[in-house]
């Protein structure tokens, strides 16, 4: 059987369309999700080591219930994170998020999604958390207070937060490091 063809005219309306998508949907996306407050105990930023450890990347755990610790902390400045959930299923107890899929930055009512990265840098004998936008500007969102070996806890800078995105009423599985404005 012959495929049909699509006329010319097709498929540049279909071309248009598909370029538009993006640009019409956006600023909708970022009306349907709101930021709400959570219990910042039951959070730990982590600067989690990856290979040989002369990098990091960020690590969110969350304490969902108190059935048995996701993780344990050891001294200050810098704080030494146990991430005791990779010791036991941790389904329904704790919640890990480790990359952008779980996380994002949001200042205000603005979601910067994958317009801001953020970024584990060490410097200066401190291990930093950047928000590294698009458009350049780089916030200092977190710091170790020192640097060593292993998963250290990032403490939030004055002004951040962690909250939780929700869809009307609905809790979603990804959190905001959030801001309510921008930092002088």
């Amino acid at each position: 059987m012959p495929v049909p063809s699509l006329k010319p005219t097709s498929l540049l309306l279909a071309g248009l369309l598909s370029g538009l998508t993006p640009l019409c949907l956006e600023p909708a996306q970022a009306a349907l999700f709101q930021a709400k407050e959570v219990k910042g105990e039951s959070f730990v930023l982590v600067a989690a080591p990856i290979g040989d450890g002369s990098s990091a990347q960020l690590n969110i755990y969350e304490q969902v219930r108190n059935h048995r610790p996701c993780f344990a902390k050891e001294g200050t400045a810098p704080t030494v994170i146990r991430p005791l959930l990779a010791s036991f299923d941790f389904t329904g107890i704790c919640s890990r998020y480790i990359d952008s899929n779980g996380y994002s930055v949001r200042i205000g009512d603005q979601d910067f999604g994958s317009d801001m990265r953020l970024s584990v840098q060490q410097q200066a004998g401190d291990t930093l958390l950047l928000g590294k936008a698009t458009t350049g500007a780089t916030l200092l969102v977190a710091r170790t207070g020192g640097s060593g070996p292993g998963f250290l806890e990032l403490k939030l800078e004055p002004g951040w937060k962690v909250m939780r995105r929700h869809f009307g009423p609905r809790a979603l599985g990804h959190v905001y490091i959030y801001r309510d404005s921008w930092p002088e």
